[in-house]
C-alpha cells in the first residue's frame, strides 16, 4: 500500500467495517454498525497513524488501537445527539430517532466498552500508560460536554470559558490521537508531549473553523445550510466575541435577536451576521484559527523526526487549514 492519507483512511474504514462489534441482541448492535457506517472524516485515527509514522515504518500494529479512538468518538456522538435532541447526524437520522433513546444510550455504552477492547490490542508494555492517558482524555471530553450544557443555561460566557470548553470537548481527543500514535511508534517522552500539544492546537483550530464555516461557509461546500448555530443561539466563538465587543445599539440589537422567538430564522441569521460584520468578527475568528495552526506548526517543527516523515502530517494540517466543509 502506498503510504498517503487517502490510503490510510481507506484502510481504517476497511478495518472498522470488518470489525465484529457483536450480533445479538440486534437492537443493541445494529445501531453501532449504523453509526459507524455513516462515515466521517476519520481525523482521529488518521492522526494516530500519522503520529506513529514519524517514528516507525511498522504500522500494522497501529490500526486496531487507532480505531479505539474512532469508536469512542462515535460513542460520544450518539450520547451528545440524545442530549442535544438532534434529529440528524451526517445527513441521516440519529440513533435515538431511528430506534429510541433507551437503545441509543445502551448502544453508546457498548461502544465505549468496545473502544477499550480495541485499545487493549496495543503492545502490553504500553497498555497501562495508554489506558491512563485515554481515561484522562475521556474524562475531559465528558467535562467539556457538561460545560457546554451548563453554558446553554446562562446568558453569556467569556472567550476564555469558551476556549476551555472546546479544548476539553473536542481538542483533547485529537491530542490523545497523536500522542497514542507516538507511543506506538516508539517516540521519546518529549516528542509524545509535543504530539499531544500539536493535536490540541489542531483541535482548537478545527472547532473554531467549524464555528466560522457555519456562518461564513459556502452552503454548497459546507454540506448544510449555514447559520444553524445562529438560529439555535449556540454559543460559538463568533457569538461570544460579538457579545463581548458589542456596545450601545449593537448590544441591544444582538440581545433582542437572541431572545425574540418570533423572528424568522432567515431574518435572524441575516441581522446577526450584520452585527458580526460591523464588529469584524470574521477576521477575529480567522486570526484566532491561524494562531492555533501556527502553534501546531511550531510543535511539529520541534519533533525529532525527519522532514520527509513530517511532510505527511504537514500535508494533513494544510488540508485542515484549507477545508471548506
Amino acid at each position: 500500500m502506498i503510504f498517503n492519507i487517502p490510503n490510510i483512511t481507506n484502510r481504517l474504514n476497511k478495518e472498522l467495517n470488518a470489525y465484529e462489534f457483536g450480533s445479538s441482541p440486534a437492537e443493541l448492535y445494529d445501531p453501532v454498525y449504523y453509526i459507524v457506517s455513516l462515515g466521517g472524516k476519520r481525523l482521529r485515527p488518521v492522526l494516530a497513524v500519522l503520529g506513529a509514522s514519524l517514528f516507525t515504518e511498522d504500522l500494522e500494529k497501529v490500526y486496531k488501537p487507532a480505531l479505539a479512538i474512532e469508536v469512542f468518538h462515535n460513542f460520544t456522538l450518539v450520547h451528545d445527539d440524545i442530549m442535544d435532541k438532534a434529529a440528524l447526524r451526517r445527513g441521516q437520522q440519529t440513533v435515538h430517532e431511528k430506534w429510541n433513546t433507551n437503545i441509543a444510550i445502551l448502544s453508546g455504552d457498548v461502544m465505549l466498552v468496545k473502544s477499550y477492547e480495541l485499545l487493549a490490542s496495543i503492545d502490553s508494555k504500553l497498555l497501562p500508560d495508554a489506558l491512563h492517558k485515554f481515561n484522562e482524555c475521556a474524562a475531559k471530553v465528558c467535562e467539556g460536554q457538561q460545560l457546554d450544557m451548563n453554558y446553554e443555561q446562562v446568558d453569556a460566557i467569556n472567550e476564555q470559558q469558551y476556549l476551555d470548553m472546546i479544548e476539553k470537548k473536542t481538542a483533547v481527543l485529537l491530542g490523545f490521537s497523536l500522542e497514542l500514535g507516538g507511543m506506538m511508534g516508539g517516540a521519546k517522552e518529549k516528542d509524545i508531549d509535543l504530539l499531544n500539544q500539536l493535536g490540541i492546537n489542531l483541535g482548537m483550530a478545527f472547532q473554531l473553523k467549524d464555528d466560522l464555516l457555519d456562518v461564513y461557509g459556502d452552503p454548497e461546500k459546507f454540506g448544510k445550510q449555514v447559520g444553524g448555530d445562529i438560529t439555535a443561539n449556540k454559543k460559538t466563538f463568533l457569538l461570544v466575541k460579538a457579545m463581548e465587543l458589542a456596545k450601545g445599539e449593537d448590544k441591544k440589537k444582538l440581545a433582542a435577536l437572541l431572545t425574540d422567538a418570533s423572528i424568522k430564522p432567515e431574518k435572524k441569521v441575516k441581522e446577526v451576521c450584520a452585527v458580526y460584520d460591523k464588529l469584524n468578527i470574521q477576521k477575529l475568528a480567522e486570526d484566532k484559527i491561524e494562531s492555533y495552526f501556527k502553534k501546531a506548526d511550531k510543535c511539529l517543527s520541534n519533533i525529532d523526526s525527519s522532514v520527509y516523515k513530517k511532510s505527511y502530517l504537514k500535508q494533513f494540517i494544510n488540508k485542515l487549514k484549507e477545508r471548506e466543509s
